[in-house]
């Protein structure tokens, strides 16, 4: 929504067409500075989606209808809804500064294996719900199995102009195995590419992925997801919740597609083990 669409945004408060829901995390895993971690496997409200829970390598969908997520109400279709503020707080300084993005997560392929070598063949004859044209997708790496680390690889995709064959940058592997935390995160780590996976030069989001092959055997297992990132916001401390007003921070409001399974990345400061993260989400539709 941009400004001039100002008067909408009123309309829609003024009119009813408003909801605020709460979500609340704890995870349970031990995280560490500098390493991004995925909180929809962690316990809480909404309950955990686990990565690992669908056949290996088929492409799967998700929504909130059958997935869950931060709540964030109803289909309005033919309305549109927005973000119009997200309220982070956490109970303890532990992890704090913390940055945090809020993605519409779209289709993921489950437990990549790190032992396999040979190119591993994704099944997509499930295709993505929501931002079908693959504009402004990326990809992040799961870790759902612990590995030993060092190990690098590439995959095969579909980018969103529709072009096929595109190979990912080389992306190495960090030695974290917290279950969650992204295993191409690490600040530490050549060839790290924080939160998204590294695409080919030019490339801005991608449709599907057809291979990933890696680079150098090791134990474990990872899930590739295909994320549409909707907004960033953070945790500062603790004295107070962090608030913030879309339309005062940026003058454009983040579109929430119907259905859309929303969760959290974040990048803590520090273990996450026992913290309570908690917040609100303030819809609107005209």
């Amino acid at each position: 929504m941009a400004l001039a669409n100002v008067r909408a945004m009123i309309d829609s408060e003024i009119e009813g067409r408003m909801r605020q829901y709460a979500w609340r995390k704890t995870p349970s895993q031990v995280t560490s500075l500098g390493i991004w971690f995925d909180l929809s496997m962690s316990p809480g409200m909404p309950v955990p989606k686990y990565w690992f829970d669908a056949p290996p390598a088929i492409a799967k969908v998700i929504s909130q209808s059958t997935d869950g997520g931060v709540y964030h109400g109803a289909n309005v279709s033919p309305q549109t809804k927005y973000i119009r503020q997200l309220t982070t707080r956490a109970s303890v300084v532990t992890a704090l500064p913390m940055t945090m993005i809020l993605c519409d997560y779209l289709m993921y392929y489950p437990s990549i294996d790190d032992s396999v070598i040979e190119a591993q063949l994704l099944d997509n004859t499930t295709t993505i719900p929501r931002y079908t044209d693959g504009a402004g997708v990326q990809v992040i790496a799961v870790t759902v199995a612990g590995r030993t680390g060092g190990q690098s690889f590439t995959f095969n995709y579909t980018n969103s102009e529709g072009a096929t064959g595109r190979i990912s940058q080389v992306m190495v592997q960090n030695a974290f195995s917290a279950i969650g935390t992204i295993a191409i995160s690490d600040r530490a780590t050549l060839d790290s590419y924080g939160p998204f996976c590294g695409l080919q030069d030019g490339d801005s989001g991608v449709r599907s992925i057809e291979s990933v092959t890696m680079n150098g055997a090791d134990v474990g297992l990872f899930t590739l997801i295909l994320v549409k990132p909707l907004a960033q916001t953070a945790i500062k401390e603790i004295t107070a919740p962090y608030e913030k007003d879309f339309f005062l921070a940026a003058g454009n409001l983040p579109e929430v597609k119907d259905d859309a399974y929303l969760s959290f990345l974040c990048v803590p400061n520090g273990s996450l083990s026992a913290t309570v993260l908690m917040g609100d989400l303030k819809v609107i539709w005209n």
